[in-house]
Parts: C-alpha cells; structure tokens; sequence
C-alpha cells in the first residue's frame, strides 16, 4: 500500500530537537547528567561514609532506626565512574528496550496510516474539540498512574502525545505534558498503586489502601490543576500564534502556532487502517489488565509492542521485510531517549557505591527531629523529594525512609498516614522536573525538549501542585489522618 513506504515524518519531526534561540545552545541532557556524575562520584569523597544496619522482611530489605555506623570511605575512582555508565545501562535494559520498541512499533504503525487518520480525526474542528481532548487524555492517564498501571512505561505513549499535539497545531511541550503531566497527576498520589502507596502502608504497619478517601481529594485537586494548566498552555499558545501572524502575516516566527498538518486533515479510516486501530485498542487493553492482575511492567510491554507492529503491519498488507526495516529505522530514532536513561541511573549506583545515601538520610532526620508537627511534616515531604534526586525508585525510597520517618513521626505525634501520605506526595512532586529520573530525561530527549524549556514550560503546575501537597499535608495533621 501507498503509505507503507511512505517516511514517518510526523514522528521524526516531533522528535527533533528543537533549537534554542540564536547564539543560545539547549542544554544537552547528556552533558547535564554527566556534570552531575562527576558531582555525586567528588562527593563520595567529601561526604563521610555510614551505613544503616538493615533487616529483611517479606522480601524486603528495611533501615533499622537509629543504627548508622561509620564505614570506611568508598570514594568512586574516575575509571569507576565510568563502569557505573555500562552499570546504568544494563540495570535500566528493561526500560531501554522498551523506549526501542515503542519506536519501533510507532514506525510500523504510522507506516499503515492508521495513527495518522485516527489522530486526524480527533483534531477536525480546528482545535474546538482541543479543551476535551485533554480533559479525556488527563483523566485516562492520570487514572492508570494512580493505579501503577502507568508508570515508566508512559515513555512509551509520549509519542502518541506528540503526534497528536502536531494534529492540532500544538507544540511539542504541549503533546508531552497531556501525556507524562496527566500521568504522574495520578501517581503522585497512588490511591491503589502496590509498588508505592501498598509497599510504603506495609512497611508503616497500616492497612493496605487505608485512607483512600482523603487521597482521592488530593488525586481530584491535582487533576484539575494539571487540566487547567494544560487547557490554559494551549490558549496562550495559540493566541501567541495569532499575534505574531497579524504582526509578520510573510515572516514565520519561532513560536508561531501550525496548523494541523494537511496529512492530517480531512482523514478517513479505511478499513485496513480500522483494523490496525482495532489491534492496537486490543493490545493496549490487555496489556491495561495484565498489569492490574498479573503485575507486567516493562518486559511484558516490549513484547507487546513487538506483536502490535506484526500484526498491524501485517493486516496493512506490508512485505515482511519492510516491517523489519521500518521497525528498526523506528528504533534508531529512540536511541538517544533510550540511553539516556541509563546515565540517569549510573547516578544512584555512584552515591550508593560511595555509601553516602544512608549518611545523608540520616541527617535529614536529624533536622525533622526539633520541628512542630505540622512543620516536620512538610519537612517530610521536602526530604522525601530531595531523597528522590538520588534514590529514583519509589519503592527503595520508601524502603529507606519509612522505616526512619515512622518512628521519628510517633515521637512528633504524627499518625502513619500522614508520614506515609508525606513521602509519597515528595516522591510524586518531584518526578517531574527530577533531572535524574530516567524516565524524564527519556521523554525530554526523545521529544526533543531542552530541560531548561521543559522547566520553564511546567513551572506554574509544579507551583500550583507544591501548594496542593503542602495544603494536603496540613489538613492530614489537623484531622489526624489514620487510621493510626
């Protein structure tokens, strides 16, 4: 068929690196977690060494309270630093491949036309339906975030947030936010989400999912704040667009808002390309209950997304080889986005290699201990977000942490809840402007985002979600979040 040797070129070009303005080099997010390696591997030399004496319990390693003991130094050794990059990039392989593979099947899919037209579809009505498109959006993947469903694999449905921003006109910021911003408005609180809320009520000794009625006011209150921002971005971009044509209607300007691309207009579903929709609605739906019965994650998506691109290239009538060299020319495209995830996570094995995580946390805990309640529970949650700089698991913070804020929030006359309630609410804050989360710098790189715009372009949602976190935790101390 026609459009099967046709380029991806909606992909490739949401996925170019936008260029700063002129004189002015974006930060390569390469050489900005690089400068940070060096950082953390000079500090394994300065910070004193410690470690926590641990205990396992239900297969998990836990932090005794209070016993830190001095250690001798583990300074990382320049040639060590180095082995700590192959280190990142085979224990993060399960997240790489996947970024691979969602580029890959992103290729084959676009390959048919189906994306295309299915997108065209949706932003017919010049950008009139833009208000629910990202109600619609938010709310699917805000409620898969808050279930763990959605987690590091939303690396792999940014590009479908970045060709459907360019469907309507929409810049790149915009196509990554609806997705990444709509998904972590629901993980920040994990009302049902095991590997975070569940691991860290265990380890508090609560009930499993206590207190869900007080996180589902937090959920809602992030999730309209995140729609909010989104809906009001996109106004201010298109009323910048306009102004700028009205002022220079010859002269296109850097920020001047598209139209919907023409490929993407008027666009109609065959029924080859209904079926290729069809598998991919069929897949994801199944991958959607795999996670929420039978824990998948990352592994589980690849080979998804490797029978996603079979099929549907398939059913399209694509020669077989064909399917195999888009499939790779879609992988390539992803390789900078893939590995960068791997030097995000060289950067934790270096502070914990130099055994200066533990000293640190302990220090922190000091600093909570003369506080009021109110008080050390906000400085709960601006520890648990700075922790979550080094330690950019959720579940091994919460495996750090709890087992030392709890008893320290009993003698502070905190509930549980609300210790527990702090940390996830830093974890969360923090993961998206995080420039060590993996998962961050993947979306960015692959989309093409410089950091510095990407914090420029979030700066007032992570403003209005610090005073929802801050709001929240107050109120928790005041009524006494519980059960206990």
């Amino acid at each position: 068929m026609n459009n099967a040797s046709r380029p991806i070129e909606g992909m490739e070009q949401s996925l170019q690196p936008s260029h700063a303005a002129k004189g002015k080099d974006p930060i390569n997010p390469y050489v900005l977690l690089f400068a940070m390696l060096v950082v953390a591997a000079i500090a394994t030399w300065l910070v004193p060494a410690g470690e926590f004496s641990r205990t396992v319990k239900n297969g998990v390693s836990l932090v005794i309270p209070n016993s830190l003991k001095a250690v001798p130094q583990h300074g990382v050794m320049p040639g060590e630093m180095f082995v700590t990059l192959a280190k990142g990039m085979i224990v993060s392989a399960p997240i790489i491949f996947l970024i691979l593979f969602t580029g890959g099947a992103l290729a084959v899919l676009d390959a048919t036309g189906a994306v295309r037209s299915a997108l065209g579809m949706v932003a017919r009505g010049d950008g009139a339906r833009a208000p629910i498109t990202v109600i619609v959006i938010c709310l699917i993947f805000s409620l898969l975030g808050t279930l763990g469903v959605v987690t590091n694999s939303v690396v792999a449905f940014v590009p479908l947030g970045l060709l459907l921003a360019e469907s309507m006109g929409l810049s790149k910021e915009i196509g990554a936010g609806l997705i990444y911003l709509g998904t972590y408005a629901g993980f920040n609180t994990g009302i049902l989400n095991p590997v975070t809320t569940g691991l860290s009520q265990r380890l508090a000794g609560l009930p499993m999912f206590s207190g869900m009625a007080f996180r589902v006011c937090i959920y809602i209150a992030f999730l309209i704040v995140t729609i909010v921002f989104l809906i009001a971005r996109i106004h201010v971009y298109r009323s910048r667009g306009a102004a700028q044509s009205a002022a220079n209607p010859v002269t296109p300007r850097p920020n001047k808002a598209v139209p919907p691309s023409p490929a993407l207009q008027g666009s109609r579903l065959d029924l080859r390309q209904s079926a290729v929709v069809g598998i991919m609605i069929v897949c994801l739906s199944v991958f959607v209950y795999g996670a929420l019965t039978h824990h998948w994650a990352e592994t589980e998506m690849v080979a998804m997304f490797l029978i996603m691109a079979i099929a549907a290239g398939v059913v399209s009538g694509i020669r077989a080889g064909k399917i195999a060299d888009t499939f790779l020319q879609g992988c390539g495209g992803l390789v900078k986005g893939a590995l960068v995830v791997g030097l995000a996570r060289a950067i934790s094995i270096v502070l914990s290699d130099g055994r200066i995580l533990d000293p640190i946390v302990n220090m922190l805990a000091g600093w909570l201990a003369p506080l009021d309640s109110t008080m050390a529970a906000i400085a709960m949650f601006l520890s648990a977000a700075l922790m979550h700089v080094g330690i950019s698991s959720g579940s091994g913070e919460s495996a750090v942490l709890i087992p030392i804020f709890a008893p320290l929030g009993d003698a502070l006359h905190l509930t549980r809840q609300m210790t527990v309630q702090a940390v996830l609410l830093g974890e969360g804050f923090m993961n998206c402007f995080n420039p060590t989360s993996g998962v961050l710098m993947a979306v960015l790189a692959t989309s093409g985002i410089p950091y510095l715009k990407w914090l420029r372009f979030v700066a007032p949602l992570l403003l209005a979600w610090f005073v929802i976190c801050v709001a929240a935790i107050a109120a928790g101390v005041a009524m006494h979040f519980g059960p206990f």
